[in-house]
């Protein structure tokens, strides 16, 4: 099994040095690696430089979503494994889910569990991100339970579910994850294989509010293409509804209040 690692970053030179260091520490060495720079003001072009054969890709600044995509279409071999630039993988990270598909060949996307570190400390992963797989598409709808540094996936799943949907600014992953698990068996590798560091002011997750904005986005658009999952989904638009209806009466949003009575009383 060939892999094309894919890498998007944008001004993390510092942690993208450790990101590839952990790549080429890899115990499976069949690979190619991808880095796709989304514009980067800082000294991530260096970074040829540290690591000759990577091949690194610059684009003006588009989003997390473009660059991943990008680096997809650059792929020659036909597993895409992502990497973000600010995670770590452990040195079997590879070789664990190798040997997985090796043995489960119908299966065309896994992941792996996951260490979280927060200022350099490890801290507990909630329970809410528990791991699941198998049919896990009702486990994926309240959060996004899969980090894509934690995934593999067969190249062929985006010709038949799309890419990175770059209209949306966050929860771009829970979004795809979402399609592939309504229509595919999802594999998991139960260790932790790879290091989530969090703590920076300008993460994504740190930056925009109201997340589950993002995820009804997702869910909306996900219940008007072809699915058998219209129940659940309608039931987790609910509960996503009901607490925002809250907050814009709290605050006075007489907008967003007339949304969200008009959606609930739509799917109720």
């Amino acid at each position: 099994m060939q892999i094309s690692v894919v890498i998007p970053t944008y001004n993390r030179y510092k942690f993208l040095q450790r990101a590839l260091t952990s790549v080429f520490a890899q115990t499976y060495h069949s690979f190619e690696v991808i880095v796709v720079d989304d514009g980067s003001t800082d000294e991530t072009s260096n970074i040829q430089k540290d690591f000759p054969t990577i091949q690194y890709f610059h684009q003006e600044n588009r989003g997390v979503s473009s660059a991943r995509n990008f680096g997809v279409s650059k792929a020659k071999f036909s597993w895409i494994a992502f990497l973000d630039s600010d995670d770590e993988w452990h040195r079997d990270k590879l070789q664990e889910q190798v040997d997985f598909h090796t043995q489960n060949i119908d299966i065309k996307m896994s992941y792996t569990d996951e260490k979280w570190i927060r200022n350099g400390v490890e801290v507990k992963v909630p329970k809410k991100f528990s791991k699941y797989g198998g049919d896990i598409f009702d486990r994926c709808l309240s959060h996004c339970i899969i980090a894509p540094s934690a995934t593999l996936i067969e190249k062929n799943l985006f010709n038949s579910l799309g890419m990175f949907d770059e209209s949306l600014e966050v929860c771009e992953d829970y979004d795809l994850w979402l399609r592939v698990a309504s229509k595919n068996q999802i594999g998991l590798i139960d260790k932790k294989l790879i290091l989530k560091y969090g703590g920076e002011s300008d993460q994504l997750s740190v930056k925009h509010w109201g997340m589950d904005r993002f995820r009804i986005e997702a869910l909306e658009k996900l219940l008007s293409s072809e699915t058998d999952k219209k129940d659940l989904i309608i039931e987790m638009l609910l509960k996503k509804y009901k607490p925002l209806l809250k907050g814009a009466i709290k605050y006075g949003r007489e907008d967003y209040i007339a949304l969200y009575e008009k959606k609930i009383a739509y799917y109720e």
